[in-house]
Parts: C-alpha cells; structure tokens; sequence
C-alpha cells in the first residue's frame, strides 16, 4: 500500500470490548444505466469525507473494496451501533439525503433495477473476533482500532479469541490507537 509503513512481523488489532461493523454496497445491474448507477456510486465517497471531517460522529475507518465489476462496497468500523444510526438518520448528513432521493425514486415508480444497494450491520462481543496481520500496514480492524505486536493477545487463533479486555461489554473503544 503506497503511503502506510509497513509493520514488520506479525500484529493484531488493538480492538477491547464490542466492534460495531458496517457492510455497504451496491450493485450494478444495468451498466447502461449510467445516470442510475453513477450517482449512488459517487455519493459514497461524499459520506466518507463528511464523516471524516467529523471524526465525533464514530466512524473509525473504513475499507473501499470491490467484489466484482458490478459490485462495490465499503466495510465500516465505527465506535458503537448508537453512533452508526445517529449518523444514518441525522437530518443534517448527506446519507438522510441520499436516502430521502431514493425513497421518493421508489414511491414514485421511478426505480426500475438498474442498481441494487444493501447494507449488513454486526455488533460483535468481544471473544467473537480476531485478526492477525504478518508485515503489513496498520488495515481493516487494525487500522480502526490500532495494531499490538501478536504476542500481546497470543500467538494462536484461539488465545486471541479468548482475550479479554479489563472493558465492559459496550464500552467505545478509545481513540489512541
């Protein structure tokens, strides 16, 4: 990755207590259909820099990945679930807008299968995630919530799922990392 240093030997993610994770994506049904299909495409981007811009709103990082030529989406860590609808549903973020084009589109008849969108949303406990990353930059959960060398949480798979923080369940991890 161009720009990130590298982290040389093997790392985890620094992530105690709950991890709020956040799938969003799209479809391209119709590549024809580009004043369908562009707009969505280009308004994620917006989102992320407007949450960037605000890092008080949760979002602690996100990953841009594509999983076909049809198919983009964007794997979000954020602080807690209650900061991940606030920013949904808050009035004043560009996603309320989006949202309200797209509902407005669909009552009116106006959406005819051109682009697909879906998200998936999981809160997992702590003891029900790991990671390890050998000779890479800070990514995904790492990047989120900050990397410790491997030995910190355990050499094996197993040690790092049974890890446990001196955080309660819920509790928002910190923003040292």
């Amino acid at each position: 990755m161009p720009g990130k240093s590298v982290t040389t030997g093997r790392t985890t993610a620094a992530a105690e207590g709950e991890v709020t994770v956040l799938l969003i994506g799209m479809r391209i049904n119709r590549f024809r259909a580009v004043h369908h299909w562009l707009p969505v495409l280009l308004a994620m981007p917006r989102m992320l820099r407007e949450l960037a811009g605000d890092p008080d709103r949760g979002l602690l990082g996100h990953v841009l990945l594509t999983a076909s030529p049809r198919t983009y989406y964007v794997v979000q860590y954020w602080e807690s679930r209650e900061k991940l609808y606030r920013y949904a549903h808050s009035p004043d973020m560009f996603h309320h807008r989006v949202w309200a084009i797209i509902n407005r589109k669909e009552r009116a008849g106006k959406v005819r299968g051109h682009v697909g969108l879906w998200h998936e949303a999981y809160v997992v406990p702590e003891g029900s995630y790991e990671s390890i990353y050998a000779d890479m930059p800070a990514f995904g959960l790492a990047a989120a919530h900050g990397q410790v060398p491997v030995e910190q949480r355990g050499r094996r798979a197993e040690d790092r799922f049974a890890y446990r923080s001196r955080k309660g369940p819920g509790t928002a991890p910190s923003r040292e990392a």
